[in-house]
């Protein structure tokens, strides 16, 4: 089970999103504090407003078909609370249809689970009462010109990969050919040898020995590279070297998506004999509860392993488009020999 470290609160969201989302403060400034934190759906994948926003009772329905692992953020419904309110057009009309009594129960109950925020859209001017509600309850409120939608899809991409799983494993994490490789192996059997070969022929850098992944969507994982280690690969005999120095910019990758796992593994003649001619080693390792391909990539005298590992990603990207080039030979020799039976 992986735990949450990040910690955010509204406070930290104003500063570091406020310009690129449009926010203005309007009300609640005291509750710069209130923490942003995420609760696990029961199955992990729920969406931000689910079917019960049909009970919402208003004319028409709103839903996002953004897959979330946390309820954080979403449109008003009164019925499932979101940590970040989001009120636009049809809410506010909604609001102001209301006679006075209830639109005093409206706005109490979108204060009822005590939300981290609010935030009004589409450039719209915040009702006096919310302002009211928000001083006296020290939730923060914010007024902001984008569109619902558009600030809904911002704040889910940006919650979801803080809150994301997260997990280090060994190796070297690199794109070959448009897709995230992770090398593996045993220590000292030439992980960072074949990166520094790869670089020389192309191929980006994303991360040495301690890539962290996280698990952004329900079928993404997404590699990164630990600040501390960014631009830098130890190669044994020349020691830390600095990969963005050393060929520029266009040798460092900041972040892919992990599609492949290859594992260098000392194998003698015994072990080649062993692996499946037709499919060679071909497995899934479980990473984040996500089954990620696996390649076992045997190291001998006289192998290139770049060119190996090249190909590896290569026919990869074909297993992924529907083609399997051993099901295409064993149909092939099938066809072959139906004809010359003939």
């Amino acid at each position: 089970m992986t735990e949450f470290t990040n910690k955010l609160t509204v406070q930290d969201l104003f500063t570091n999103h406020g310009e690129k989302l449009g926010l203005e403060w309007i009300a609640g400034q005291q509750g710069g504090r209130r923490m942003i934190v995420p609760e696990r759906s029961k199955d992990s994948l729920s969406t931000v407003v689910d079917d019960d926003l049909d009970k919402f009772p208003k004319p028409g329905s709103r839903k996002t078909n953004i897959p979330s692992r946390y309820s954080l953020v979403g449109y008003l419904n009164l019925i499932h609370a979101n940590q970040i309110q989001v009120l636009g057009d049809m809410e506010l009309n909604y609001i102001e249809s209301l006679r006075d009594i209830s639109r005093q129960d409206a706005i109490r109950q979108i204060f009822k689970h005590q939300p981290a925020c609010v935030i009004v859209s589409e450039g719209r001017n915040a009702p006096v009462i919310l302002k009211r509600k928000c001083n006296e309850n020290n939730i923060p409120l914010f007024c902001s010109s984008l569109p619902s939608n558009k600030l809904i899809d911002s704040l889910h991409y940006y919650l979801s990969n803080l809150f994301a799983d997260v997990t280090t494993l060994h190796g070297v994490f690199m794109e070959v050919n448009a897709i995230g490789v992770l090398i593996t192996g045993p220590s000292g059997i030439g992980k960072s040898e074949l990166a520094l070969e790869l670089i020389t022929r192309g191929h980006r850098l994303v991360a040495d020995d301690a890539p962290q992944f996280s698990r952004i969507a329900p079928d993404i994982i997404n590699g990164t590279c630990p600040k501390a280690l960014q631009d830098f690969l130890e190669v044994r005999g020349l020691g830390i070297i600095n990969v963005r120095e050393l060929f520029g910019d266009s040798a460092i990758k900041i972040n892919k998506y992990l599609r492949l796992i290859v594992r260098l593994a000392p194998m003698k003649k015994a072990g080649l004999l062993q692996i499946d001619r037709f499919e060679g080693s071909y497995k899934t390792r479980r990473v984040l509860d996500l089954e990620i391909p696996e390649i076992t990539v045997p190291v001998a005298p006289g192998r290139n392993l770049a060119v190996l590992l090249e190909c590896a990603a290569r026919n990869h990207m074909l297993r992924m488009g529907g083609y399997n080039a051993s099901e295409k030979f064993s149909e092939r020799q099938r066809l072959i020999l139906e004809q010359g039976n003939k």
